[in-house]
């Protein structure tokens, strides 16, 4: 089971501020709650009516920090609390009046209590107008489990392959190469590497992979029921059984290939495409065939499809009005998220690359490229209408993810369009990423949280029992330019790390994979991948031979 969050489930014990609670309960919250103010950005502080700017009792100051104590109400700079403190028994628990935090006089140092936070953040919404009916005591466990009993069922169908029907041993057919089991290249088909290389992460995508090779999709039943001759799904089904089956001579996706023409006519050509375009309309097949046999009318958010139920996650877009405070929010499904390269970091490139480093070759972070995507944008009055306010008001717009998938996928936007000069060219900034992502930072309930200045509240779409740690399995990287590139895709599998350029595959090392140009990066959750590396020992056995031949010499 995931391990909760523990920057928010268990904050450092104070033994003052537990006394003070045992002597006075919350008396002082709640005494306190009346002079809460939040600016329309989530920063609360301590204002009193009678005062414009607070001064401390004893030296009339009022720069640096001011602090109220919860027992007697004086105001005091920060040395004088001190001396309060000394000089009062048991005034130990002051409030900090410009970020409305607790802080202990005799530790010295800043506290947390939820109960404190509840009191700040339920004057916020009852001053934003908070709906009748939510129960603001409901705990984040509470809602969690109700969660749970939803979606259990769907992730464990996908986790475990040790359930699937006729599994076998492979480790005699594994010990014949010296590559894992389902390795294999792939076929050039005329300009097809944008195809190659997104199929072969999909390939090696853990619960992905699972859902196939145990059946998940029946091939012959779906064209008997359907009577369908170009289904994706049936024709990821034949990649599968030929690419898991032992046999280690380059595939050809020829029938793959067709039945993605007739689903996506206006990309059908021999013509070099998009990698990651390919990649939702391929995603996006298979949802509308599986989706048609089961629930048209169901949201995208809750299909059960294998396309949703591994790659599908929630964006949470909050748009705040700068005037009143009202935050407006849309969630909406995705995908994969996209993110622009971070420029802030201008250092010289690491990588040992040939010859001269141009404007574009210092490096980029990923953890840069998701704080950048969550960081708050000012917009225009133009461009929102405060339904609070009855017109349009500047306003702060930020992005969250509201729900993690079980397979990440992150896509660099490297390809930059200028309407001004109308051209398009590619970024060819290296891009520095880590093998183990930590996500929490950038959830919902993280990024909102930090913007009502980490409060330990419970808040509705709270994803903190949800696992967060992520690893990373595929990376696919494009080099060359715009007109003129390839796509390759690197595969992290038993932790060894192999490059899949069309037919061709070879085992590379750590720094070939990070000089890489990374297009797309796939991660998935840390549990699936730890248990990946054990079901590759006990693989179902394809029950279909290869459909098609493997084409010599076409690359």
């Amino acid at each position: 089971m995931a391990t909760r969050n523990p920057s928010y489930t268990n904050p450092k014990h104070c033994k003052h501020l537990a006394d003070y609670k045992l002597r006075h309960g919350l008396s002082g919250y709640k005494s306190l709650q009346e002079h809460f103010k939040t600016n329309p950005l989530g920063r609360t502080s301590v204002e009193n009516p009678n005062t414009k700017i607070p001064r401390c009792n004893s030296c009339n100051g009022f720069q640096g920090r001011l602090y109220v104590c919860l027992i007697c109400s004086s105001v005091s700079c920060l040395d004088h609390t001190h001396l309060h403190t000394k000089s009062e028994d048991g005034h130990d628990v002051a409030v900090d009046i410009e970020r409305a935090e607790l802080y202990c006089c005799v530790c010295c140092d800043q506290v947390y209590d939820p109960d404190f936070d509840k009191a700040v953040m339920s004057k916020h919404i009852m001053a934003m107008g908070a709906p009748r009916g939510k129960n603001l005591d409901e705990s984040i466990g509470e809602r969690l489990v109700k969660r749970r009993r939803c979606g259990s069922v769907v992730v464990e169908d996908l986790v475990d392959l040790k359930k699937s029907k006729q599994l076998v041993s492979i480790r005699d057919r594994r010990a014949k190469s010296c590559y894992p089991l389902g390795l294999r290249g792939l076929n050039n088909l005329g300009s097809t590497c944008f195809m190659n290389s997104v199929l072969q992460a999909l390939l090696h995508a853990p619960p992905f992979r699972n859902y196939f090779l145990s059946d998940g999709h029946n091939h012959d039943s779906c064209r008997k029921r359907s009577g369908d001759r170009s289904c994706l799904s049936c024709d990821i089904d034949n990649i599968f059984s030929a690419v898991f089956s032992g046999d280690r001579a380059p595939y050809s996706p020829a029938n793959f290939l067709y039945s993605w023409w007739q689903h996506s006519a206006n990309l059908a050509s021999y013509e070099q495409q998009d990698a990651h375009e390919f990649f939702i309309s391929v995603l996006n097949g298979i949802h509308e065939k599986e989706d048609k046999s089961r629930n048209p009318n169901r949201d995208i958010g809750d299909c059960q499809c294998i396309a949703h139920r591994v790659f599908s996650g929630m964006l949470r877009s909050d748009v705040i009005c700068m005037t009143c405070g009202v935050t407006s929010t849309k969630k909406d499904p995705c995908l994969d998220i996209s993110v622009d390269l971070d420029t802030s970091n201008f250092s010289p490139s690491i990588v040992n690359k040939p010859g001269k480093l141009n404007e574009n070759s210092s490096i980029s972070t990923l953890l840069g490229c998701l704080d950048l995507f969550t960081r708050q944008e000012k917009l225009g009055s133009e461009q929102f209408y405060c339904e609070n306010c009855q017109e349009r008001r500047d306003s702060v717009k930020q992005m969250s993810i509201s729900r993690l998938p079980l397979v990440l996928c992150l896509h660099i936007k490297r390809f930059a369009h200028s309407s001004v000069r109308n051209m398009s060219r590619k970024i060819d900034r290296y891009l520095h990423f880590p093998f183990s992502l930590d996500m929490n930072p950038y959830l919902s309930s993280s990024v909102v949280r930090n913007r009502f200045g980490n409060r330990i509240f419970a808040f509705d779409g709270d994803e903190s029992d949800i696992s967060s740690e992520f690893e990373i399995f595929a990376v696919v990287s494009h080099s060359g330019t715009l007109e003129s590139g390839h796509y390759v895709t690197y595969l992290r599998l038993e932790n060894r790390w192999y490059k899949c350029d069309d037919a061709w595959i070879t085992e590379v090392d750590v720094g070939t994979v990070i000089a890489s140009q990374c297009y797309m990066m796939f991660y998935v959750q840390k549990r699936l991948y730890l248990k990946a590396d054990e079901d590759l020992s006990c693989l179902p056995i394809p029950s279909r031979r290869d459909t098609f031949l493997p084409i010599a010499g076409c690359c």
